[in-house]
């Protein structure tokens, strides 16, 4: 299946290597490279677009408020210098956001996110999610066949998927709810999830490993831990540790 994608940065030469990369995915088909947010909207009017790719900063109209004024828009990867912008990003529900220069590994993972979120959204009807009560150790999800139950400690973790979550359980299953990960992360227990990433949340009782900027969970899912919610989450370990050095 091919997704058609725009390209929109005022930076001729950072505009053209997104597109040299991306014409190496065989799957994307670019409708249109556009040197301002204006160009995009002319575009976005009249094709049908799957991925636009835009930088942040640019005349007249920025990335962020080009988002803002799209009522129905496609999925938004933002590549940008200016880091300052990520939690408005997703705040935005965007699907991801890269840091430049860019390069094709970090692209290519950005577009194999894209087109996972777009496939599940084709093949799977987006369920409802209905939390209990916090003392409770599930909850529901409703789709078009019914209700299904999901135990908490079936949950290996939950991905950001824009104004969707992903819930990925142990035994391999996906399940796509029709909620964005902030508003998932208020309805759920703290004595068993933690938030790890803007992208990811998990579940505390199944790490095995904590190395660097990285979790491992059931011995071998590997999940990034975000710079600004590491002190939390090590607070939160030490916590948990039960030797500690002797300060005496």
């Amino acid at each position: 299946m091919r997704y058609s994608c725009i390209i929109i940065d005022d930076n001729e030469i950072e505009r053209d290597l997104v597109e040299i990369y991306l014409n190496k995915i065989g799957f994307l088909e670019i409708k249109a490279t556009c040197a301002d947010a204006m160009q995009a909207i002319k575009i976005l009017a009249n094709e049908q677009i799957d991925i636009v790719f835009s930088d942040i900063d640019m005349p007249d109209l920025s990335g962020i408020e080009l988002l803002k004024t799209i009522k129905n828009p496609p999925v938004f990867i933002f590549i940008t210098s200016h880091l300052e912008h990520a939690v408005e990003s997703f705040d935005l529900n965007a699907l991801d956001f890269i840091a430049k220069p860019v390069s094709f590994e970090r692209l290519l993972k950005a577009v194999n996110k894209a087109t996972e979120y777009l496939n599940l959204k084709k093949t799977q009807k987006p369920e409802n999610y209905q939390q209990g009560n916090d003392d409770e150790d599930f909850f529901f999800i409703k789709d078009n066949k019914g209700h299904i139950r999901v135990n908490n400690n079936e949950i290996l973790y939950i991905e950001s998927f824009g104004d969707f979550s992903k819930i990925n359980l142990c035994n391999g299953e996906e399940h796509l709810a029709l909620i964005n990960l902030k508003n998932i992360e208020l309805q759920l227990s703290p004595n068993n999830f933690i938030r790890i990433h803007r992208q990811f949340i998990i579940n505390q009782n199944l790490i095995t490993k904590i190395t660097g900027n990285e979790i491992t969970l059931n011995k071998q899912h590997v999940i990034p831990v975000g710079v600004s919610y590491r002190d939390k989450l090590m607070e939160h370990i030490d916590k948990k540790t039960l030797v500690r050095q002797s300060k005496g």
